[in-house]
């Protein structure tokens, strides 16, 4: 895994410290590379205001998917008399449930004190007094990175009481996840944070005016958070100047499947699709032939070939048909089935849904068994248009109560747009040629 492009350090603010010390950053080391120097300056010298202002003029878009603008929903929380009494809660989705992503644990393992800086000044900013780590269960090796951090960060004083001796109080803890996808969501999130069932809430009210406990609370994604120590050091002209077109900084890109470098990689946001797996991840394996890609993470739609020269952007892609997401691709080559591709994301998805909605509840599992008779011979004709009319009824945003399933049925949906020659041969020979 690397950054790539040459840049250097200065440029590549999440992955530049972990190249320059060359393995997992201790405190140490961190503070070497002006760590926590971006938390002693707000605390010292800026309202928290002005941070908020700060990370809206940097035009910092949220990097757990959705990339929606950071400042501004930091902008959201009540301050003063207006946020009652009680505390506040700052919250970071470490889950990282959705397949073909890993670029949240990549920094949790080799740079947990970025992580940790960038909560402080998000604590600040809203004016929390206690964060919460909502990290994947399975993410052995993160958790005791990131719990060694911030023993190390609280027992120098950069967390618990009077931090850097501002006479504000920030505690932070980790909550591992019994481990469900829906956990993603932010409000099934905050239920799981409270001992409830994972299950979305009703919205309004949103959790920035009444989330965790019935408190203000904001939900930012991991990457989001490790992004903002390097606008408070440089500014945000300089963060712009990072970014390739409308939006701003880095990105960790990744891909996986047949190419010769899987991996991860912090490149200028609006690098290439075809830069990204061409040069960074060495191109396709010997004998393979790219078919389509899930840009980011499998609940996005099937880019092809046509689209390969886009840039991966949040604005770009969605004029394309699709999301950036989570910005880690996941590459179909020309081995691999499409229909059983589906089929196999849409199993994921039915065993990920809460249960709570018809629709997601009843509408996947019959998707995913219709998927498996069409793959295993059984398939009939009208199946096709079938799945046609489940992908409009269940891809409707205003037909579930969160977005689950819509994000659920978008792979299907654009496979049966660019790959249904495969699911017509199927239905007419009874079997698959990629067996």
């Amino acid at each position: 895994m690397a950054k790539g492009n040459g840049k250097t350090s200065a440029e590549a603010p999440l992955i530049g410290v972990i190249e320059a010390v060359g393995g997992a950053v201790d405190l140490s080391a961190y503070e070497t590379h002006e760590g926590y120097a971006a938390a002693r300056t707000a605390l010292a010298s800026m309202t928290p205001a002005e941070v908020i202002d700060l990370v809206k003029e940097a035009n910092l878009r949220g990097r757990g998917g959705a990339g929606f603008p950071t400042g501004l929903k930091w902008s959201f929380v009540p301050q003063g008399d207006a946020a009652g009494s009680g505390p506040k809660y700052l919250v970071c989705n470490a889950d990282e449930m959705e397949p073909g992503t890993f670029k949240d644990r990549y920094l949790m393992e080799r740079n947990p004190h970025l992580l940790v800086e960038g909560m402080i000044l998000g604590a600040w900013a809203i004016q929390a007094s206690h964060g919460y780590v909502f990290l994947r269960g399975e993410y052995h090796a993160a958790y005791r990175q990131l719990q060694d951090a911030i023993d190390a960060a609280a027992a120098k004083g950069y967390l618990g009481k009077n931090i850097f001796g501002s006479g504000f109080d920030f505690e932070l803890r980790i909550h591992r996840s019994g481990g469900r996808y829906i956990c993603g969501e932010e409000t099934a999130l905050l239920n799981a944070l409270e001992g409830k069932r994972a299950q979305p809430r009703q919205k309004p009210p949103f959790p920035p005016a009444s989330g965790a406990w019935g408190r203000p609370t904001i939900v930012n994604n991991v990457e989001t958070f490790c992004n903002v120590p390097a606008i408070i050091r440089n500014g945000a002209e300089w963060y712009h100047e990072l970014g390739i077109g409308d939006d701003a900084g880095t990105k960790l890109y990744g891909a996986s499947g047949r190419v010769k470098r899987p991996g991860l990689w912090e490149l200028p946001i609006g690098t290439p699709i075809r830069e990204i797996i061409e040069e960074h991840a060495g191109g396709m394996q010997d004998g393979y032939a790219l078919r389509g890609i899930l840009p980011g993470g499998a609940s996005t739609d099937f880019l092809v070939a046509e689209h390969f020269d886009l840039a991966m952007d949040y604005g770009t892609i969605q004029k394309a048909g699709s999301r950036m997401g989570t910005g880690t691709m996941i590459l179909m080559d020309d081995s691999i089935c499409p229909v059983d591709m589906c089929r196999n994301l849409e199993h994921f998805f039915a065993q990920e849904s809460c249960g709570f909605c018809t629709p997601c509840r009843e509408g996947l599992p019959w998707v995913e068994q219709l998927l498996l008779d069409i793959e295993e011979g059984r398939g009939k004709e009208g199946d096709l248009e079938l799945l046609d009319r489940n992908a409009a009824f269940i891809g409707g945003a205003t037909n579930t109560f969160c977005l689950h399933a819509p994000g659920a049925i978008e792979p299907l949906a654009s496979a049966l747009k660019y790959f249904r020659e495969d699911f017509e041969e199927h239905i007419r020979t009874g079997a698959c040629r990629y067996r």
